[in-house]
């Protein structure tokens, strides 16, 4: 892989709430090179979404803390006003696709126009141009282009969902982060979303930051596997090394759980529920659940260590 296009170092994102701080993001370190895909995967509320939504500085209002470095093409873009990142940075350089396409869409706009109206905020388009454009890209992802003359309800779902990945691709930006971005479509229709993504990725050289809770999946498209923990990244290795060989107790717990095709292998579960990220405990953050657990994993934060060369736990 070419060197890294984004860098992240200890990313911080905190949430006020009335019964605390929630401690979303706390902490997180990883590169992504160009053309590379890394997958982050862990369980509901781990803080996946919340680390994207950080990457691309799309924050609610109740942030408390937003702190660490991005670095993008060896800019700080940290250092960037709100205005300079959305102007610079935000569906330019890096876009999004949310999870869920339901959702995603205006229901009273028309596809096409939604689809042009990056092109028409962050590039100073003309609608007529931009919208013409949106019906090119419409085609590239597998949809008619008639379609664009249409509204969201008149769309299948997986037509939703091709319609939102060309939003996210109308700006040509390097990097795209990818929410979920099959959830809630039938099990053909996902791996026709898979195949489209990796089509693209080959063609444009694209990056991917690829958010799911789903193992299975996230091999399809990763190069390298982030595993998040109570906001934390717990593993972090090549697609490779973390499929035959997870490290980190929780990683191996997840791996265990997914189902094989070999009938005589045991599927486990994890005991317990995921900590408070508002009053997570001290030391290890697993180790409530964890059957290794020692006293010093109570006490004390483990340090990272690098197992081999590109993998750390």
């Amino acid at each position: 892989m070419d060197p890294a296009v984004l860098s992240v170092r200890g990313l911080r994102l905190y949430y006020g709430t009335r019964k605390g701080i929630v401690r979303a993001v706390d902490g997180v370190s990883f590169d992504l090179g160009r053309g590379e895909t890394l997958a982050v995967v862990g369980e509901s509320g781990c803080g996946k979404s919340s680390l994207a939504r950080a990457v691309i500085r799309l924050l609610p209002r109740n942030v408390h803390t937003y702190e660490g470095q991005i670095t993008l093409d060896g800019q700080d873009v940290m250092k960037l006003s709100d205005e300079e990142f959305r102007r610079s940075v935000q569906w330019t350089r890096v876009s999004m696709v949310f999870q869920g396409a339901q959702n995603s869409l205006n229901p009273v706009l028309k596809v096409g126009f939604q689809i042009a109206e990056p092109l028409m905020i962050h590039k100073g388009m003309p609608k007529e141009e931009a919208i013409a454009e949106a019906r090119k890209y419409l085609r590239m992802v597998g949809v008619h282009e008639s379609f664009a003359d249409r509204y969201p309800f008149e769309l299948s779902g997986g037509m939703k969902q091709r319609a939102v990945i060309a939003m996210a691709l109308i700006t040509r930006p390097q990097i795209v982060i990818l929410d979920e971005p099959t959830s809630a479509l039938d099990v053909i229709t996902q791996a026709n979303i898979m195949n489209l993504l990796k089509t693209i990725k080959s063609e444009w050289g694209l990056s991917y930051i690829f958010i799911t809770h789903d193992i299975a999946l996230s091999s399809e498209l990763a190069d390298k596997v982030a595993v998040m923990y109570a906001g934390q990244i717990v593993e972090l290795a090549s697609a490779d090394e973390f499929y035959t060989n997870p490290q980190h107790p929780y990683a191996q717990k997840l791996m265990a759980s997914v189902p094989s095709l070999r009938g005589d292998k045991k599927l486990e579960f994890i005991p317990g529920a995921p900590p408070s990220l508002i009053n997570p405990p001290p030391g290890c953050r697993f180790h409530p659940r964890c059957p290794y657990a020692m006293d010093v994993c109570r006490e004390r934060e483990p340090p990272e260590v690098e197992v081999k060369s590109g993998h750390a736990v």
